[in-house]
């Protein structure tokens, strides 16, 4: 599955905000809304947010 898939995932399941996400997840709250326009993280950044994801789910 897609980073920003997963990512979608937990936003509606959570109830959180992208912006807290990205806060949260790598200290960015456009994060979320880059990878929409469709920024690409570099492979650290996206271990990173699955691990995030991974400690939440």
């Amino acid at each position: 599955m897609e980073l920003l898939d997963q990512i979608e995932g937990y936003l509606a399941r959570s109830g959180t905000k992208a912006s807290m996400f990205g806060r949260d997840a790598v200290g960015d709250p456009r994060f979320v809304q880059d990878l929409r326009e469709g920024r690409r993280p570099r492979r650290k950044t996206q271990e990173r947010v699955r691990q995030f994801l991974a400690e939440r789910c």
